[in-house]
């Protein structure tokens, strides 16, 4: 990997997370009551707090916690076994601190950080995969937020309005 590919998919990996995927889930989030946040539609789903939770380990861990060569302190079950131990503000804020972590560690990793090895969760992947793997996992859990907030309030959030003015994302 070449320092400008590099850059090109630190840039954006760091756009997809920070400028899409967090703020339109944030707002989502804000949109809705504890109690909404907290809903289960069964036994076997997870309600948004429980994906926010989850969001919160796995960024910390995969993303802050490798790349800073930390020692891994997750608790994975707790994020799904939790019925609303958090408001959605507290929820908001705690995953808030993690993604600014994040932000952090992608401002300053450079290829030999992609290129290295990391034992997470028992895999051993490199930056590469590390990065790739939280930017596709928080956008298929906003997916899944998303949906879920459209669901309760009716709202279209317009994210893909622009897509009206020019034909194509922005």
């Amino acid at each position: 990997m070449n320092p400008d590919m590099t850059s090109l998919f630190l840039e954006s990996s760091r756009r997809k997370l920070f400028d899409l995927y967090w703020p339109r889930m944030r707002g989502c989030v804000e949109s809705l009551t504890d109690e909404q946040v907290w809903w289960r539609p069964n036994a076997a789903s997870n309600g948004i707090g429980n994906l926010m939770l989850h969001l919160n380990g796995n960024v910390r861990q995969w993303m802050a916690a490798s790349f800073n060569r930390l020692e891994d302190a997750r608790n994975r079950p707790a994020e799904f076994s939790d019925t609303g131990s958090l408001s959605a503000s507290a929820l908001i804020e705690r995953l808030g601190a993690t993604m600014q972590e994040a932000s952090e560690v992608l401002a300053r990793l450079a290829e030999n950080d992609l290129l290295a090895r990391y034992e997470i969760q028992g895999y051993n992947v490199s930056g590469l995969d590390t990065v790739y793997q939280v930017v596709e996992h928080f956008g298929m859990h906003y997916g899944q937020v998303l949906y879920i907030a459209k669901s309760f309030t009716g709202v279209d959030f317009g994210f893909h309005s622009e897509l009206n003015k020019t034909g194509r994302a922005g």
